[in-house]
């Protein structure tokens, strides 16, 4: 995984910290143009992974990347499924057979057949399977080497303790689509027990992690134990708790925590853009440079 993520919610009009902010970015990025032009941002600033959910209008951003790959020849796509919205929406509009005409991939009435007899039978994984499948329809011909549970599911399983469910789709990211799973969680302590009690070892975890606890269910005491003490891979989403923080007073959190290997941002500007990805650089550069100085000292003593 890179070290810095690029992330979509102010595409989308996402923002925890002001409602009157939503509405801006909204319209900032009604149009598709507009959203690729911010990625071109993220990319002339080296970050090359673009960390999104499966909203409809990805899919025409998926378009315009693989129509040029000479530009994006290095551009990676984290997948983040389901996208729960699409869905509803998508029923109220066309009813449920429309909606499954529209999603589901291949042979669609082999696929209504298949999802008819898992909503008959109850069979949660060939449920799951075909939600999957359906959902990374839109991103075929571009690298996804990570694909993403979004904690509304993820989170669900957990309490409901479908460990058969989670494995299953553990399996099926690895053996289908030649991909790591990934998982975002508002409580990653027990996650990862969950995860560890399913067979699953040193998993990617996207989770809230910043010096506020906020959004970080169980508290950030327990966070920081775990990222000290558990073997896991741990993608920082949310670091500037909400909005409430500064960038360099977040980072310097974040960055000074063992088994975070990944930040996670949004920007709507490539003034934001550059000055995140400059003070995660930094303090990583403090960080390569005080382990060089201890090596050096027990080497020479």
């Amino acid at each position: 995984m890179e070290r810095i993520l690029f992330g979509d919610n102010q595409f989308f009009g996402v923002n925890h910290s002001s409602d009157e902010k939503s509405r801006a970015q909204a319209i900032q990025f009604k149009e598709d143009a507009t959203i690729l032009k911010t990625l071109d941002y993220a990319i002339d600033e080296g970050v090359n992974t673009f960390m999104c959910t499966t909203h409809d209008r990805i899919s025409a951003i998926c378009d315009a990347i693989r129509s040029n790959t000479i530009k994006y020849h290095n551009f990676k796509i984290y997948p983040c499924l389901p996208y729960a919205h699409k869905y509803a929406n998508a029923v109220t509009e066309l009813g449920l057979l429309g909606t499954l005409k529209q999603y589901v991939p291949g042979n669609f009435f082999g696929s209504l057949f298949r999802g008819g007899v898992a909503i008959v039978s109850k069979d949660y994984i060939a449920m799951m399977k075909l939600l999957v499948d359906a959902e990374m329809k839109m991103f075929k011909g571009i690298p996804t080497p990570v694909i993403f549970l979004q904690n509304v599911i993820t989170d669900l399983l957990l309490g409901l303790g479908m460990k058969d469910v989670i494995k299953a789709y553990h399996q099926y990211i690895i053996s289908e689509y030649n991909a790591e799973p990934g998982y975002i969680t508002m409580n990653m302590p027990k996650l990862l027990d969950f995860l560890n009690a399913a067979g699953i070892e040193n998993p990617i975890i996207c989770t809230s992690i910043n010096v506020d606890g906020f959004r970080m269910s169980g508290g950030k005491e327990a966070y920081e134990k775990v990222l000290r003490e558990r073997e896991l891979r741990v993608i920082a989403m949310q670091v500037l708790s909400g909005g409430a923080k500064k960038p360099k007073e977040a980072i310097s959190y974040v960055c000074g925590l063992p088994n975070i290997k990944s930040i996670l941002f949004g920007a709507s500007s490539k003034a934001n853009i550059r000055e995140t990805v400059s003070i995660i650089r930094d303090y990583d550069l403090d960080d390569e440079n005080v382990i060089m100085e201890e090596y050096n000292h027990i080497k020479i003593y």
